[in-house]
């Protein structure tokens, strides 16, 4: 189990900061996904791991987008203001890159990439990080999500033409 979760880690932080633009909160939802999958389901075979992480990640990202709106309303009935914002992910420079140039070009296209997967809405950005990150099979990707596989292909449809259009000019500056 420790493997698994080891080797999950990253992609799952990254799934969950995506969603919530917040880094302490990605955190605490992995530990909490994390959590519950070892005191839940650590018996299971392990082929059933993946889908099950992935479900329960899915499940503790929707809870806090359903807690954050609950708490806006409530802010927003008293007069407060929660307006908390984050800058895009951190990038980590591109070590192997020989070319200044070439190195601030894959930056940007990485911050910009961030920056397109974090506008998109929840749905597509999940169906987009669980089948190209993660590599779930459309099955699988449909059972973490809750919804058919037609709907997986829909959002991740949606979201590849999202990409697609936001990140144009880095295609035109490759020809």
């Amino acid at each position: 189990m420790d493997e698994f979760l080891a080797s999950v880690e990253r992609k799952a932080y990254q799934i969950a900061r995506f969603a919530t633009h917040e880094h302490q909160d990605a955190l605490d939802i992995v530990q909490d996904a994390m959590c519950q999958l070892v005191s839940h389901y650590r018996e299971r075979p392990e082929a059933e791991w993946k889908p099950l992480f992935y479900r329960i990640l899915h499940n503790k990202v929707m809870d806090w987008h359903r807690q954050r709106s609950i708490r806006r309303r409530i802010l927003g009935w008293i007069g407060a203001d929660d307006d908390r914002q984050d800058s895009a992910l951190d990038q980590v420079a591109d070590t192997g890159a020989r070319q200044p140039p070439q190195a601030l070009d894959n930056e940007r296209f990485g911050e910009q990439l961030c920056l397109v997967v974090e506008a998109l809405p929840l749905r597509q950005q999940q169906a987009f990080l669980l089948r190209t990150w993660e590599g779930l099979s459309v099955s699988e990707t449909a059972e973490v999500m809750g919804c058919s596989e037609g709907s997986v292909k829909t959002h991740l449809h949606r979201a590849m033409q999202a990409l697609q259009h936001r990140l144009q000019p880095f295609q035109e500056n490759e020809r």
